[in-house]
């Protein structure tokens, strides 16, 4: 599906030669795209980016595919030219220099062609830009708040409960979680749903970013910054801080996890329950997280 996503974005991109250029570069692509099975995490040797999860990824991959099929064209066609001038202007073909001054034609191309390439890589980023930045028709709300150094997530629409999210150490790892990645506590959001992202910090600049997804939002102290995602299927996706936010930036890593929706209830249910002695009374007072009820929660080391 992405595939053919891909090969159908660059040709609405680059006009009636898309067509060509997608075909020419895309089995290069496919050898360097990793798996679909492995889109959640790095794999070894990648070269491209993860295997897109969700629409925002998908026209990232075009665009960055677009741009990269550009830059090769402009340096075949700008290496042929030094070339043949280089052949050309030979001093055996041409033994005396020309005087010529000014040529006013070559002047405005070489003005006018950056120029319009310019401008063929400003309209998609644009699109991209405003298509990635928010949604009004979103399903459910999530916010992202920033710790040095974990993640706590707060559900709104079910009742307002919220968690904190700590990276898994070695001793703690599950059978076939990745080391540095796993987390006690996932984001945890029904596949297909439109999920809005409220994203802020209590101390420092952090940045929520999850490749798979086609996110790296900053969250900064005192504002509230929003994105979305969908994901197309169910999977677990993970990503980390992308902000040098302190001595433990790397150990703070996300995990997001896309279930059913029928699954996604259940969640809600438990989760909701075994907060629940920690929630208040007052459906109008701000949630309180579970840290106090992890062991040592308070110490990012542990």
């Amino acid at each position: 599906m992405t595939s053919r996503y891909l090969v159908r974005s660059v040709c609405a991109l680059a006009g009636p030669g898309g067509t060509v250029i997608a075909v020419a570069l895309f089995a290069a692509w496919a050898a360097l795209a990793p798996s679909e099975a492995l889109a959640a995490q790095p794999t070894p040797w990648q070269i491209w980016s993860q295997a897109a999860a969700t629409p925002t990824m998908e026209r990232i991959d075009a665009l960055t595919l677009y741009l990269n099929v550009l830059m090769v064209v402009i340096v075949i066609l700008v290496t042929a030219l030094i070339v043949f001038v280089m052949w050309r202007f030979h001093h055996r073909r041409h033994p005396e220099a020309s005087k010529r001054g000014h040529n006013t034609v070559l002047e405005i191309g070489w003005t006018l062609v950056p120029i319009a390439i310019l401008l063929t890589v400003v309209g998609p980023s644009l699109r991209l830009l405003y298509f990635m930045d928010q949604t009004t028709e979103a399903d459910m709300t999530v916010k992202v708040i920033g710790h040095q150094w974990y993640w706590s997530y707060e559900y709104p629409d079910h009742g307002g409960f919220g968690f904190d999210s700590f990276m898994k150490w070695e001793g703690e790892l599950a059978p076939n979680e990745p080391r540095l990645l796993a987390v006690d506590q996932p984001m945890v959001v029904p596949a297909g749903a439109t999920v809005r992202l409220l994203l802020t910090s209590t101390d420092v600049i952090h940045s929520w970013g999850v490749p798979s997804l086609g996110i790296k939002t900053d969250t900064v102290p005192g504002r509230i910054s929003e994105t979305w995602f969908r994901t197309k299927e169910p999977g677990v996706y993970y990503g980390q801080c992308y902000e040098l936010c302190g001595v433990n930036h790397g150990f703070m890593p996300i995990e997001v996890r896309a279930v059913s929706p029928e699954d996604f209830e259940r969640w809600v249910e438990e989760t909701r329950a075994a907060f629940a002695p920690t929630l208040p009374d007052d459906p109008a007072a701000p949630s309180v997280t579970v840290a106090e009820t992890r062991p040592d929660a308070s110490n990012p080391l542990r």
